[in-house]
């Protein structure tokens, strides 16, 4: 037992970023979680280089702890293996859009029938009941739809996507918030339900909980865009590299100018202010970028950390990889993957003094388990009953 969720059974029904990066989150709680594959795979597989076909490294980060199982839905043994599984299951995290589950027999009411404590946590691009329920959904329209591209093109004209896959993982760590309160609500009720995980509705609460602003009020106070955030939140050029500091407090605020002897600058009335420099975001960040430029990397470094104002140099993503802190921690480990060989994997992040979350198993081959799960349940009622 070396999760808080040992004894918890998860069927994945989930394909790409955001359903197995929930699933994966309770498989490295303890959960014993089971993903269910077409024949053909689910299609993260193979982005990205591998050394086997089907093993890309999206995959081997996104679903290790789990057992695999191929099945066709469509046939009546893929059908009936499933709805086995589903019998003894406490969750199923499902990303297939709802028509094709309904489609398949496989909606909540459907399984409710077969389990009726089976907590069935569905993540879907849009909220039911909306003009855009049936839409398809994928990171890059979902950014669009919240306007990430058009608080990006603000800084330099042109729209672009965050460069990682924001709105999938952050919903996936959403669905898996919802299928550990689901739980804990079955474990005093001994109730199961359906939850309902929106791909749009949860980004817009992220990027309006930021970018709401003077629409927050009723009559609008003022504009919506923060401005720091989308204008002037950028690394500053030294000069000779670039330097990434972040100045809240007033004390910050003079020490940063003190260094530079430009003391005078908090005594405009624009920046005297924690309101003031909220509302003159831009004039008084050119000032900063101004004063920045005329001094090198180093000494920046060194007198920034002097003085107590926070500042890292700006990283890339093979210097992440080699950050002295990370080594340090032990954030990753080298293990031997039975097909893959040595990979460079990524512990569990946080520290638990009692139930430390590790994964139990490496991301698995396609169909690896057919004979696992399937040997651990009686199918033959099921079978019989279809």
């Amino acid at each position: 037992m070396t999760g808080p969720l040992h004894g918890v059974r998860v069927v994945d029904l989930t394909t790409m970023l955001s359903g197995p990066c929930a699933a994966q989150t309770l498989a490295e709680m303890g959960a014993d979680v089971t993903k269910v594959e077409t024949p053909e795979g689910d299609n993260l597989r193979n982005i990205g280089q591998s050394r086997s076909g089907g093993m890309g490294p999206m995959h081997l980060h996104a679903n290790r702890g789990k057992r695999s199982v191929a099945l066709d839905l469509n046939s009546e043994d893929g059908r009936n293996a499933f709805l086995a599984l589903i019998r003894d299951a406490d969750v199923l995290i499902c990303n297939v859009r709802t028509k094709a589950m309904q489609r398949l027999r496989l909606a909540y009411d459907d399984l409710r029938a077969i389990n009726p404590t089976l907590i069935y946590v569905s993540i879907v691009g849009y909220g039911s009941g909306g003009p855009y329920s049936d839409r398809p959904a994928y990171d890059d329209l979902i950014q669009a739809a919240v306007g990430i591209p058009s608080l990006g093109a603000s800084q330099d004209g042109g729209a672009r996507y965050a460069p990682i896959a924001v709105a999938d993982r952050v919903t996936g760590m959403n669905a898996a918030n919802a299928a550990l309160g689901a739980l804990y609500h079955r474990l005093r009720t001994g109730e199961g339900q359906h939850v309902e995980i929106a791909m749009f509705e949860t980004m817009a609460f992220m990027v309006l909980s930021d970018h709401m602003g003077g629409r927050t009020y009723q009559p609008q106070l003022g504009p919506t865009v923060f401005e720091r955030y989308a204008s002037v939140r950028r690394p500053f050029p030294t000069s000779d590299g670039v330097v990434c500091l972040l100045l809240v407090t007033d004390k910050q605020w003079r020490a940063f100018f003190g260094l530079v002897d430009r003391g005078n600058v908090l005594e405009d009335e624009r920046f005297a202010t924690v309101s003031g420099r909220t509302h003159n975001t831009t004039a008084l960040y050119k000032i900063v970028a101004e004063l920045v430029a005329t001094r090198s990397t180093d000494w920046w470094m060194k007198e920034l950390e002097r003085v107590d104002i926070p500042a890292v140099p700006l990283a890339t993503i093979d210097s992440l990889i080699d950050d002295p802190h990370l080594k340090a921690v032990g954030f990753f480990d080298d293990i031997e993957h039975p097909s893959e060989g040595t990979i460079r994997a990524m512990r569990s992040t946080g520290r638990w003094s009692k139930s430390q979350p590790a994964p139990e198993r490496h991301a698995p081959r396609l169909g690896e388990h057919n004979a696992e799960p399937l040997g651990e349940v009686d199918t033959a009622p099921l079978r019989n009953s279809a």
